[in-house]
């Protein structure tokens, strides 16, 4: 799977949340719930189509209009990024990540405890 780019993802979240949409749906999001100025429709645009072409997005077509949705949910996303995040900075040691939280206190120990419980639930 790819990775997306910043405004690719800002992209995906936006339709993970509303779920199918249009673009015109997407920039009055940005601009309703986001509190920014709506972005040029061919901008929010050509980030959908390119998000189409590297199979995050499918869509349904209504005559001229657009549906876009996900193929692709934010679960799976998140897991994939994760994995690239421990491949690439922590040597694929997934203790290594969480020592690096425990340490940097972002990661407190009623946490840490929980997460291991959880952990041995699963085993």
């Amino acid at each position: 799977m790819k990775q997306l780019t910043k405004a690719e993802e800002e992209l995906m979240q936006i339709m993970w949340d509303l779920g199918p949409c249009t673009v015109a749906a997407m920039r009055d999001y940005i601009a309703e719930q986001q509190g920014q100025a709506k972005p040029p429709h061919s901008t929010v645009s050509t980030i959908v189509r390119i998000l189409e072409e590297k199979g995050f997005v499918g869509h349904k077509a209504y005559g001229r209009t657009y549906e876009y949705f996900p193929l692709i949910s934010k679960d799976q996303y998140g897991k994939q990024s994760l994995r690239k995040l421990v491949n690439d900075y922590f040597a694929g040691s997934a203790a290594g990540l969480v020592s690096t939280l425990v340490q940097g206190n972002d990661l407190n120990l009623q946490d840490l405890s929980k997460l291991m419980t959880e952990l041995d639930e699963d085993n």
